[in-house]
């Protein structure tokens, strides 16, 4: 059975195939899982460590560059210019991104979580810190653009960081039924993102 992904892009996930304009597209067995995959979540960050479990399995256990170069050759056979719908979060993920009303993504709190605090580990590590992250077990995914999450979570890391002592940097989850909150606690300093609940 086919199913519309895009205006342009159709999927049969039983047969396994493409189609681009109605024109079947050949793609490796790779290829084909990374467009499965990323085009089930539409919308949603897909960290790179969740693409490698997924899709390679025990093959890769640390992503050496093959999600990219998977990426690319799905990029030229899918004919997509600098316009195409897949896209690069620095230091998180990739994202299929399908027209929406609103910029706003779900993303996998934990697992954005996990990845922003690995894309912090050198500099936490610096600093004598060992990382915790303690999330809401209900609390699995959060609608808000990833982009200013990241912003958020870097500038109160930033602040936090020039004097941070030796000790433990605590990341923890809270949620009401008005809003959504985020704690970053260094040895006792703690600051609070507030994310509303429309």
């Amino acid at each position: 059975m086919w199913t519309t992904i895009t205006e342009h892009i159709t999927i049969d996930r039983e047969q396994r195939s493409v189609r681009k304009d109605g024109q079947e597209v050949h793609l490796t067995g790779l290829e084909y899982g990374l467009l499965d995959f990323l085009t089930a979540h539409p919308n949603r960050i897909c960290t790179r460590q969740e693409l490698l479990d997924h899709i390679w399995g025990d093959r890769f256990q640390y992503d050496t560059g093959t999600i990219d170069v998977h990426l690319n050759a799905l990029r030229r056979k899918m004919g997509w210019d600098v316009k195409h719908p897949v896209k690069a979060i620095r230091g998180i993920g990739l994202i299929f991104q399908v027209e929406q009303s609103v910029m706003q993504h779900t993303i996998d709190l934990p697992l954005f979580l996990a990845e922003w605090l690995k894309s912090h580990e050198v500099e936490i590590r610096s600093a004598g810190l060992v990382p915790q992250m303690n999330m809401t077990p209900f609390v699995n995914e959060l609608t808000i653009e990833p982009k200013a999450l990241r912003t958020l979570l870097d500038g109160v890391l930033a602040a936090l960081m020039p004097g941070a002592k030796p000790g433990v940097l605590r990341l923890s989850s809270r949620l009401t039924m008005h809003h959504f909150s985020l704690s970053l606690d260094i040895n006792g300093t703690r600051n609070e993102l507030i994310v509303p609940l429309e």
